[in-house]
């Protein structure tokens, strides 16, 4: 431990892991949840009693470190005190409201935020925003593809290798990854149109304001988007400003730049997804702030509202303009669309990251925990990249090499440290705690890690010697 911290940081580890509770509960639910949802093979999950900031305890006992903020919404930390008051207070007055027909006080409210925290402040109040409520990601994205259809009247998307934009039929259509796709590729709808996602290399991310490397890669993706558009027609790009699922994946910086560009040029809009990246997660309130560049449209979800399903797609007051006024029946909505506790919780995220995100000095402290991960892994000879802007951080490992970050993960959660694995093959390491971890409990997460992963390529390299 650091000087100062205590065991209240730490994990604390009453069972194997998984417990016996957490086993039983893996038998039962084998037997009543569909197959392909939760891995019930190999060591199996542990099962989550209760969170609290930067802890998982689970139905045994157990205390854990996440992170990952489960799966990024959590990057208040778990059962925030505001958010949880924000959600007591709503439910005792109104739980659920008819979003598109009767709407709640709540959702007008954040209508008004999510326009004032985007639109309004990028363009210093020349500029309003409106959004689309909706309930999960793959919604909002969704709800942002049909807006470029109804404003350009063109059905073709161009998005990019790696993307992960969700599950649902619109959504799939545009995530890469084959074993998504594959099963259900005759109902797709054929409308996207694939291109490479650049990667920055970390020493070119480490020297500042050296852009002339990228150029040769990033003209050689503008040809190829240039082709795509001389044979059909387009009406959108959807790319996430960083990649998450991919592997945390950090593009140059000239690379959402010349999207715009592209996109002025030839009447396109410009979607940024920040469903995983957005609120703070990058040191910023959104990941395309780090290129300076104002999307049309953008997705919001996860950290919206910490804990609740809700989302968001976000889109200039004029291109949202597209869609035709409701005259009774909305052309796209739902049930639990714009509910009043989901709306609450997401009004107090919002106040939270206003007040607090700046103090959390995400940049630095991501700086910090990257940078002790490659002194204590440096020469490890199955470690590809260790990178990251703010606390979106990816090791990444060679593929089909004998460390592998599913069974890492299973080591660390031997530790109490929740981690997922990330990438198209399961290649990287994904590090995503709550912005509001300290920088000890960091650099202590990070020896622990760097143990595990030197641990496993030694009993690689013995193996090989055998």
């Amino acid at each position: 431990m650091h000087k100062g911290q205590t065991m209240n940081d730490l994990p604390v580890l009453r069972t194997k892991v998984p417990g016996p509770k957490s086993r039983t509960l893996a038998r039962r639910l084998r037997r009543h949840e569909a197959p392909t949802v939760t891995c019930l093979t190999g060591k199996g999950p542990i099962f989550w009693k209760r969170a609290e900031g930067v802890h998982v305890w689970d139905v045994d006992g157990n205390r854990f470190l996440d992170l990952t903020s489960a799966f990024g919404v959590a990057s208040l930390g778990h059962s925030h005190p505001e958010v949880v008051a924000a959600i007591h207070k709503q439910s005792a007055l109104l739980c659920h409201g008819m979003g598109d027909v009767h709407p709640s006080e709540a959702k007008t409210r954040l209508c008004a935020r999510l326009s004032e925290i985007t639109f309004e402040r990028w363009s210093h109040g020349r500029c309003g925003g409106q959004a689309l409520l909706c309930n999960s990601g793959f919604e909002a994205v969704e709800a942002a593809l049909k807006t470029a259809m109804l404003f350009t009247r063109k059905r073709g998307v161009i998005v990019f290798e790696g993307a992960y934009h969700g599950l649902g039929y619109g959504a799939l259509e545009t995530t890469w990854r084959r074993d998504f796709r594959l099963p259900f590729a005759e109902q797709l709808g054929g409308f996207a149109e694939f291109v490479p996602y650049p990667r920055q290399s970390s020493a070119a991310a480490d020297r500042a304001g050296a852009p002339t490397a990228e150029i040769p890669l990033l003209s050689a993706i503008e040809g190829q988007i240039l082709g795509v558009l001389r044979r059909r027609e387009i009406g959108a790009i959807l790319v996430e400003p960083f990649q998450g699922r991919a592997g945390e994946v950090i593009p140059p910086p000239g690379f959402i730049p010349m999207l715009r560009r592209i996109c002025d040029r030839h009447r396109l809009l410009l979607i940024a997804d920040e469903i995983y990246v957005g609120f703070w997660r990058t040191g910023r309130w959104f990941a395309v702030e780090h290129s300076g560049v104002t999307p049309d449209l953008i997705c919001l979800g996860k950290a919206l509202s910490g804990c609740l399903p809700i989302s968001a797609c976000v889109g200039k007051a004029g291109v949202m303009a597209a869609w035709p006024v409701s005259q009774g029946e909305a052309l796209h909505t739902s049930t639990f669309g714009g509910n009043p506790l989901a709306c609450a919780a997401a009004l107090a995220s919002i106040r939270q990251f206003e007040r607090r995100a700046a103090s959390w000095d995400v940049t630095q402290k991501g700086a910090e925990f990257v940078g002790e991960l490659r002194r204590l892994l440096a020469g490890n000879p199955w470690v590809r990249d260790i990178r990251g802007v703010g606390l979106l951080i990816g090791i990444e490992f060679a593929a089909n090499g004998p460390v592998q970050p599913p069974i890492l993960c299973e080591r660390l959660l031997d530790r109490g440290l929740i981690a997922l694995p990330s990438g198209s093959r399961a290649e990287a390491l994904a590090i995503t705690p709550p912005l509001c971890m300290d920088a000890r409990t960091l650099s202590w997460a990070a020896r622990q890690t760097a143990e595990v992963v030197s641990g496993a390529t030694s009993a690689a390299i013995k193996r090989r010697v055998r």
